[in-house]
């Protein structure tokens, strides 16, 4: 695996990662939670949402930055036969005036996953942000079953949850 800039070429891969990643949990979990009008009004439709954000999240005039791993064997001429492409990517960034970074984006394929991909983006993020002047990075995630691996992964980065909680009702 290589961790890299993103590049417009990577545009449709991680749109496509995107939706893929998130789809279960808008689809299986919260769509059941909240119901279908809630559903509709907060996420209803999310996948061209993710469509529309995902090529403004590389913004590095505006302090918004992309990177992506990318599959394959580093041993090897990347014909592995294991999926090469994009095995995730991370999107962050940084307000220089509050010495602040943020992460907004994490996503790994299926295929990638527990194989410390997402750590290594995290760390990648983190330094990048460090090299830019902030002292302090925040990232978050939901409370529900769906975002435990992002839990347990943020909490093993030396990472403090903060409690909250966030209530819809339909009208």
């Amino acid at each position: 695996m290589r961790i890299r800039a993103f590049t417009p070429r990577d545009l449709a891969s991680l749109t496509d990662m995107t939706i893929e990643t998130f789809r279960p949990f808008y689809e299986d979990s919260f769509r059941p939670l909240v119901g279908e009008t809630v559903f509709a009004n907060q996420h209803g439709d999310w996948r061209d949402d993710y469509r529309r954000e995902a090529p403004r999240l590389h913004a590095p005039e505006r302090h918004r930055y992309v990177a992506v791993a990318e599959a394959g064997d580093d041993n090897d001429n990347g014909d592995d036969g294991d999926g090469d492409g994009l095995a995730g990517y991370v999107a962050w960034s940084v307000d220089p005036d509050r010495r602040n970074g943020s992460i907004s984006h994490l996503a790994v394929s299926a295929q990638h996953r527990r194989h410390h991909v997402g750590t290594a983006l995290c760390e990648h993020a983190f330094a990048h942000m460090r090299s830019l002047g902030a002292e302090v990075v925040e990232i978050g995630t939901g409370g529900d079953p769906f975002h435990a691996p992002a839990r347990a992964l943020y909490e093993r980065l030396g990472c403090t949850a903060l409690p909250t909680a966030v209530y819809y009702r339909q009208l």
